[in-house]
């Protein structure tokens, strides 16, 4: 598995909105910090400048995620199937 760097971009998962106008769904965002230790599950935590639609989101100690499926957390991007 890659360690994440300053400048690579990753995949963010957003909370939507609390009336469920905006479901969760993934950003782009690109890895502002890094921090040398994790937390209590295991995950790597670092800073993110995500990528919106309506501007940027800056978050900090954001956990990793692989499975894609918690809110607030990132993962590495899926790799498609090339045609």
């Amino acid at each position: 598995m890659p360690q994440p760097s300053v400048g690579r971009v990753v995949h963010y998962r957003t909370y939507g909105t609390p009336g469920g106008e905006f479901l969760p769904e993934c950003r782009a965002a690109i890895v502002t910090e890094t921090d040398k230790h994790l937390d209590t599950d295991g995950r790597t935590r670092i800073g993110l400048a995500v990528l919106n639609p309506e501007g940027l989101y800056f978050n900090r100690g954001c956990p990793q995620d692989n499975d894609a499926t918690r809110v607030g957390t990132w993962h590495w991007p899926e790799r498609t199937e090339e045609h």
